[in-house]
């Protein structure tokens, strides 16, 4: 068994559970996003094609649309990142303000 960086929750949250690690969310031909212990935004660099390359980089790539995840690329994905705000990705926004948004401050 492996061990991820992350955990999901319900049909769309993905919980960020390592400071140490960077966590790229990809959901098929939209915008990747990174998720690090300071919040997130919209991945402007390479993405790592093997496991053990992105190990190197500090970071873990989630895509959306595998079974181990959720199966199925999402049009609204949640993300409780380590800053204790989650994020609610919009991706029926992407291109806008809204895309990527607070959706609760203090989660826990």
């Amino acid at each position: 068994m492996i061990d991820k960086n992350f955990i999901t929750s319900g049909r769309n949250t993905i919980i960020h559970k390592n400071k140490k690690i960077d966590l790229l969310v990809v959901n098929g031909a939209h915008p990747v996003v990174i998720v690090s212990h300071v919040g997130m935004g919209i991945y402007k660099g390479p993405i790592p094609k093997k496991r053990s390359e992105a190990k190197k980089a500090y970071q873990e790539v989630v895509d959306v649309s595998v079974v181990e995840v959720f199966g199925e690329e999402k049009t609204l994905v949640f993300v409780q990142a380590l800053d204790n705000k989650e994020y609610k990705l919009d991706y029926s926004k992407v291109g806008t303000a809204n895309f990527i948004k607070v959706h609760q401050e203090n989660y826990i």
